[in-house]
């Protein structure tokens, strides 16, 4: 079994994966998907299955074993891969879930949530690895969420490309629509995983 699928395994079967995807879907049953609560809780409760898997590694001194098994490239890729995986995985379970079982018929992109998830996960783990705190990953997407909230409410309403709500809920014309906001996404997770990498590349080196 190569670094990811050990990685993809310990991100989805475990305690944190649940946690995140049942304190979502506590919120979407109590508050429903148009509340404020849902959208602030999701940059912290994707966070929750392995936004921290390197950082816990390098604590416990098994990073350096698990790169003695395999390239330090395969091994930084296994681990963002697999904490934007098991973040976006917990978030459109959650979302599947409560469509299913409180909402039938109402109509949910479950791939945008899940590169929504994946992308304030993704961020965690950029934090993280600068850090070297967990609690400075768990909180900082939240920080930076709101931020980008409060600028794009309160100072600038026409840079709605970087309104996060925006990203869960279409209320402007975006360019090639739909696929827009898909390809914004997926243009910043390839930023942040450059970050990452070279983040802990310059640890591990270091080390």
């Amino acid at each position: 079994m190569n670094s990811f699928e050990t990685d993809l395994r310990r991100a989805v079967l475990s305690i944190r994966f649940l946690l995140g995807a049942a304190l979502q879907l506590l919120i979407l049953w109590t508050q429903g998907e148009a509340s404020a609560l849902y959208r602030m809780s999701l940059p912290i409760a994707c966070t929750l299955p392995y936004a921290c898997g390197w950082l816990e590694e390098y604590k416990t001194g098994y990073a350096r074993l698990a790169l003695s098994r395999g390239s330090m490239r395969g091994y930084i890729l296994g681990k963002f891969l697999s904490c934007c995986i098991a973040g976006g995985g917990a978030e459109a379970l959650a979302a599947w879930l409560y469509v299913s079982l409180k909402a039938p018929g109402t109509e949910w992109d479950y791939g945008r949530t899940l590169l929504v998830a994946a992308l304030w996960a993704a961020v965690a783990a950029v934090l993280a690895a600068l850090s070297g705190s967990r609690y400075i990953a768990f909180g900082g997407a939240f920080v930076i969420c709101y931020f980008l909230v409060i600028i794009s409410e309160r100072y600038w309403p026409g840079l709605y490309c970087l309104y996060p709500y925006e990203w869960l809920d279409m209320r402007h014309t975006w360019p090639f629509g739909g696929a827009g906001v898909t390809l914004l996404l997926i243009g910043l997770l390839l930023v942040l995983f450059l970050c990452y990498y070279i983040i802990l590349k310059g640890r591990i080196e270091r080390d």
